[in-house]
């Protein structure tokens, strides 16, 4: 007998990816400074080989994914670390999320014609290109007994790094660096990031929160040395999955007393499932949902795994008929 629709809690036939390394924390100690490395490995690939994107929007997208991912992992709690930009360019909507237990996942929604024109142009595309203008929201959310905690911005600058730290400037007011990649390489979809950020205090670690040092000469001065070390970081070597995470913080602040934390995994994370967009169709009125049914089955989409779910329309009835 088959398990009706709303029963069905299996997740649909998507990738079952899990980087154990994909996110590194790290401090410098007695530094204002600490930091987290960000690489995905092949689960950008999978992730974003989902769907079918011009390039230039997969590699945006690449980078939305190391950005979240990165925010996400200093989540103190349950829930998600959400990025949504919103604009009048080729890419009309971007969203990406993580989890705290690291699921990512991604959607973009592209308006063709505007794409078209933008490649056709010759020019090289940038970030600021695809999204136009519009605004950049990032969102805590820990779960529906809980207020979230949303900050918008107006996109500002040609990266989404740059849009990223705009954010930060301006939203949180709070120093944060940020560098960005993604690339299609002979293995696949690489993404990585790396992600900055001064604090108050002189350790860089967590608990270090004495405000008394933290905007001092000296801890300018040790900011000011971080960022520039961070800058001499290359693309290639970001994305390079043969260069372990550790070796490649070592190259870039051994010696600045760096303190390599414990990383933390990412994994392949849409949450959808059958049941849950059954419980979607079970708010719709019968002829709304008459009008849904094409080839005898209601067909919906999930937009971030790109997978079909199909459900008779007897067995939507029945869903109601349940609750």
């Amino acid at each position: 007998m088959e398990t009706p629709a709303f029963l069905d809690r299996d997740r649909p036939d998507v990738p079952d990816i899990v980087v154990p390394g994909g996110v590194t924390p790290f401090h410098l100690a007695g530094r204002p400074v600490r930091g987290r490395l960000i690489r995905p490995g092949k689960l950008a690939d999978a992730i974003l080989t989902r769907h079918n994107h011009a390039p230039a929007i997969s590699a945006l997208g690449g980078k939305a994914l190391a950005l979240v991912a990165g925010l996400a992992s200093a989540l103190k709690f349950q829930g998600s670390f959400s990025l949504q930009i919103k604009g009048d360019g080729p890419v009309s909507l971007l969203l990406a999320d993580c989890t705290d237990t690291g699921g990512l996942r991604f959607y973009a929604r592209q308006d063709q014609g505007q794409l078209d024109a933008l490649l056709a142009s010759g020019k090289q595309v940038t970030d600021r290109d695809l999204t136009g203008n519009g605004y950049l929201a990032l969102t805590v959310d820990q779960g529906p007994e809980m207020d979230r905690h949303q900050g918008i911005v107006e996109i500002t600058g040609d990266s989404l790094a740059e849009m990223a730290m705009h954010y930060f400037q301006t939203s949180e007011q709070h120093a944060c660096w940020t560098m960005l990649a993604a690339k299609h390489t002979d293995a696949g979809w690489r993404s990585g990031g790396l992600i900055l950020e001064r604090i108050a205090g002189g350790g860089g670690s967590e608990a270090d929160t004495d405000l008394s040092d933290g905007l001092d000469e000296q801890g300018e001065d040790a900011w000011n040395t971080a960022l520039a070390l961070a800058g001499t970081l290359t693309d290639a070597e970001l994305l390079d999955d043969a260069l372990p995470a550790e070796e490649l913080l070592y190259r870039l602040f051994h010696e600045e007393d760096l303190v390599v934390g414990q990383s933390r995994a990412l994994a392949y994370g849409c949450r959808c499932s059958k049941a849950k967009l059954s419980d979607v169709l079970s708010r719709f009125s019968d002829d709304d949902l008459d009008h849904m049914v094409e080839d005898g089955v209601i067909r919906m989409t999930c937009e971030f795994c790109n997978h079909d779910f199909c459900f008779g329309r007897n067995e939507v009835g029945a869903l109601s008929v349940a609750d």
